[in-house]
Parts: C-alpha cells; structure tokens; sequence
C-alpha cells in the first residue's frame, strides 16, 4: 500500500514575498475602485473590466461592489445629515497601522469635504500644553449638519501620552475623571459621538511595519514613534483594556473593528456606522442643465504655449 503523501512545508520567505505582493496589490485599490467606477460610468451596458487576473478576482470585484453600495448610502447619510443639521462626531482609535486611515478614506471618499471633516491634529504646541486638555479638540466639533471625524482623538492621552510618559500620573487620572463628564455633554447637546477601536493582531502590525519600511512611498508613515511603540505593544494594550474599562458609557461606546484583513475592516466599519444612523432618504428636485448663452461678440483669447503643461502621456 502506498504511503499518504505529506505536504511539504511552504517556505517562510516564500510566504513572505507573496503577502507583500498581495500588499502591494492592495496599495492600489483607491485607484482600481475610481477606475472601475469610471469604467462602469462610462459603459452602462458592458461587463466591468476585471480587477485583477488572479485567483482572487472574483473576491475582489465583490469587495469593490460592496464597498460601492456602502458608500452610495454613505452619501444617502450625508444629505440627510445636512437636510436636517444632524451633528456627529467619529473617532477613530487603534494601533499604528491598524487601518484607520484607510476607512477614514473610504468613508469620505464620495463625500462634501465641507461636510464631511476628516481631523487630524499634530503634537500639541507649547501653548496648547498650557490649555484645558480637551480645549483644542472643542474648536473641531461639528456645526449643524456636518460630521466630524478624528484620526486620532483626546484619547491620545489614555494610549501614547501614557505609555510615553507624556502626562504625569495626575493628569492621566483627571483626564478619565473628565473624559466620560465631556462625551456626555456633546450627547446632551445633540451630537452623536461615535467611537471605533481598531484592533490588529501582533503579527499582522509587524508585517505592515516591515511593509512600510521596504516600500519608500510609506516610509514617511513610520515615525520613531511608532517605532517604539511597536517596541512597547503590552504597555499599550494595558493602555487600551484601562481605557475601555474606563470610558466605555452607555452614551458613546467604544465599537472594535477587527482590522486584520483590511477589507473586511472597511465594510463592517462603514456598514455598522450606518446602522447606527436612523437616516432617510432626501429627495432632491430633478437637476435640468440650462442652455449655455453664446454671444456674437464674445472670442476666447488663445493661452499663451509657455504657459501650457506639455503633454508627455
């Protein structure tokens, strides 16, 4: 009788080199979902153009119909938010490169910028150190219907101001004292507060740092700040469980986004933030283009050719 045979163990680097190829496929999705959307656009009638020729094609030609549906009822939320001057506010919370910032884009990405407001604020100045804590947070909150989101929040003092040794012990504590006491008040005034954790598994961060540090149009991305927080994960996940036992109240929950695949982090995202919104569809009057006017004395000054960009595509 023959043997069974015995699948031969993949080579570690061999697995390597194909996550960082699906990785890099993946860079591109932004420009492939407004290609296809363009390509769809243009050609009502014909097949979309296929993503990708792999194995992985139907799978992604799903994802891009999904994320596409989402963000049609996005821009549902978004009209009505400014119909009836809705006012929330979304903070995005987690590890480096755990995601947030690719949501932040899909959300956005069919958007009104002026109303939907992505922030993202730098290191606080000497100045703003001397200021109320949530004091420099206060002049981004929303106006009515505007939504407000935050690519990181005040909860930089519970995560890396901690962790860092960039608050003192005292300021740690007043800051949980307040916090809860500050998110009740934007409740009670009327603005949704939304708050998302997203969580990435050990292994899965490595990967992205390591991706991040062998491709030069992310370099920028690491900072020797996420470096050493890399170094110091369980501080920071001590960091996190505190943070959560402490500011998790009925009237803003924290929400966990399980980021590993990065995909699927996008659509539950986007599709658990709709559900939190109870949002109508707003009807619009029907958009009539009106006749360009065309005057016989009107000419149109030819441009000058040093000043047109030459044509090298």
């Amino acid at each position: 009788m023959s043997k069974p045979k015995t699948s031969k163990p993949k080579d570690p680097d061999e697995q390597f080199i194909k996550r960082v190829h699906q990785e890099l496929i993946d860079d591109y999705d932004e420009e492939l979902e407004m290609e296809r959307e363009d390509w769809e656009h243009t050609h009502p009638d014909r097949a979309a153009r296929p993503v990708e020729a792999d194995s992985s094609r139907e799978a992604r030609n799903r994802y891009f119909k999904e994320l596409f549906r989402l963000q049609g009822e996005l821009v549902k939320m978004h009209d009505w938010v400014v119909e009836t001057g809705y006012r929330m506010v979304i903070v995005f919370e987690g590890r480096d490169a755990a995601g947030k910032g690719g949501v932040i884009k899909r959300i956005t990405q069919r958007l009104n910028p002026r109303v939907a407001r992505v922030v993202a604020l730098p290191a606080p100045s000497s100045r703003e150190r001397t200021q109320w804590y949530f004091q420099r947070y206060i002049a981004h909150l929303p106006a009515a219907g505007e939504i407000v989101l935050f690519d990181r929040s005040w909860y930089n003092r519970a995560g890396v101001e901690k962790v860092m040794g960039f608050c003192t012990d005292e300021e740690y504590e007043e800051f949980f004292r307040t916090v809860p006491e500050f998110e009740k008040m934007l409740v009670r005034s009327g603005i949704k507060v939304v708050k998302y954790w997203f969580s990435i598994p050990d292994e899965e961060q490595e990967f992205r740092f390591r991706c991040r540090i062998n491709d030069p149009l992310k370099q920028w991305k690491l900072s020797p700040m996420d470096l050493e927080s890399r170094r110091r994960w369980e501080q920071y996940t001590k960091a996190k469980e505190v943070m959560f036992e402490r500011t998790h109240i009925p009237e803003a929950p924290w929400w966990v986004v399980q980021g590993a695949d990065k995909k699927k982090a996008r659509l539950n995202c986007i599709s658990h933030l709709l559900s939190l919104i109870n949002y109508t569809e707003v009807e619009h009057e029907q958009i009539v283009l009106p006749p360009r006017e065309h005057h016989p004395d009107y000419r149109r000054e030819p441009v000058r050719p040093e000043m047109i960009v030459p044509e090298i595509y």
